[in-house]
């Protein structure tokens, strides 16, 4: 989609910015605990202090569920961004209302609010159109930066669009779409898609989506277990979807030739997630998984498969752990295949990570710098990839 960008806004200076972020970071003890997010937004705010515009941010934060929750409250958010810019920005103690009215009146050039949680009002999520335009505050533009919730058709990412002169994307979108797109629409080859998580329900969309283009499809995680469970093999414990074995073999039918299964994985008797630990862990085959084992990552055997298949690609996808990465026991699988990712971005192909859990494993290793691109969607990414309109993509204005 080419969409107008920001950088293409004509006369910035004195205009009143609207500006979508995605600040829906994890608070602790009344601190920001993880601000990856706000500073991914730093490029779209500066730009736009540096032109001169008086700068709106609204975000969403938790499931409030169109209640005000004091634990939900993005004060935390404004002074942390506050100190990535260098000096404190105002905020507001709701998104529309007296008070943020009050203070987009008094903004000067360059000047930065920050709205209250736009989800304490349940018209948000309706999409509401006259909440929207309150929402809106008189703005001239609007600048879509959070593609997080751009596949959500709310009144900050959708309906406020209707009530401002140009909507265009900031930087995190532009490069979403730069890299998604590119992907979606001409794939350099061998084309590889890896496709991980616990279940086949969350991703079967995807996995049918990319099967007719890719030229291999590898499968990990705990969904693993219900593909060989439909190719007649035990899984003991492990995760089983059984509603969706018959899904599983229509799906193994259609990707013969390229879907690739593990050889082999980590298996356990017991684990306590919560307390993130397992009982003694042991490599079966696939084929020799005993009754009271849980599949918990791949093995070293489809370690090494898939390293090589990656090694080869010139373009890959990935989408999901590989195993119970939480726990650094059952961590192995999904860090290899980050590695894997970083080694084949030094031989030249283009290297996606999804959002999601797939974004937490390279970053949790050190390594979202050294692949291609890390995206910031986690549901978004998904219905992109499957080539689904996104209503908050859709909206903006063509470039």
């Amino acid at each position: 989609m080419a969409k107008l960008f920001i950088e293409n806004l004509p006369d910035l200076a004195g205009k009143l910015v609207s500006v979508r972020v995605d600040y829906n970071v994890p608070l602790k003890d009344g601190k920001v605990e993880d601000d990856r997010r706000i500073q991914a937004s730093l490029p779209t705010v500066r730009f736009l202090q540096k032109q001169g515009a008086r700068v709106v941010l609204m975000s969403h934060l938790g499931r409030p569920k169109g209640a005000v929750k004091d634990e939900l409250r993005l004060a935390p958010v404004a002074a942390r961004l506050g100190e990535l810019l260098g000096a404190p920005i105002q905020s507001a103690t709701d998104c529309v209302g007296p008070d943020s009215t009050a203070k987009v009146s008094t903004l000067k050039d360059g000047d930065v609010l920050l709205l209250e949680n736009v989800r304490f009002h349940p018209e948000e999520e309706k999409n509401d159109a006259d909440f929207a335009k309150t929402l809106a505050h008189g703005a001239d533009y609007f600048v879509n930066d959070a593609f997080g919730t751009a596949h959500r058709a709310h009144a900050s990412t959708e309906g406020i669009t209707r009530f401002v002169q140009k909507s265009a994307c900031g930087y995190i979108i532009r490069d979403e779409l730069k890299y998604l797109g590119e992907v979606l629409a001409n794939p350099e080859r061998p084309y590889v898609a890896i496709s991980g998580g616990a279940k086949i329900s969350g991703k079967i969309d995807l996995i049918d989506s990319v099967l007719p283009t890719v030229d291999h499809l590898l499968i990990g995680g705990g969904m693993t277990y219900t593909f060989l469970k439909a190719q007649g093999h035990e899984i003991g414990k492990s995760l089983l979807e059984e509603d969706k074995v018959d899904v599983a073999k229509t799906t193994l039918e259609h990707g013969a030739g390229k879907l690739e299964l593990p050889v082999d994985s980590l298996v356990a008797t017991e684990i306590d997630f919560g307390a993130r630990t397992v009982g003694e862990l042991s490599t079966v085959t696939s084929e020799q998984m005993p009754a009271d084992g849980i599949g918990l990552d791949i093995g070293p055997a489809t370690i090494e498969h898939f390293r090589k298949i990656i090694l080869n690609a010139k373009t890959v996808v990935w989408n999901g752990p590989m195993g119970v990465f939480e726990i650094d026991a059952t961590s192995k699988g999904t860090f290899a295949i980050a590695d894997a990712l970083v080694e084949a971005t030094k031989k030249g192909a283009t290297t996606i990570v999804g959002g999601g859990d797939s974004a937490a494993a390279v970053e949790k290793a050190g390594l979202a710098d050294q692949v291609s691109h890390v995206s910031t969607g986690g549901g978004a990414t998904l219905e992109y990839l499957q080539g689904k309109v996104l209503p908050g993509v859709a909206a903006l204005d063509e470039a």
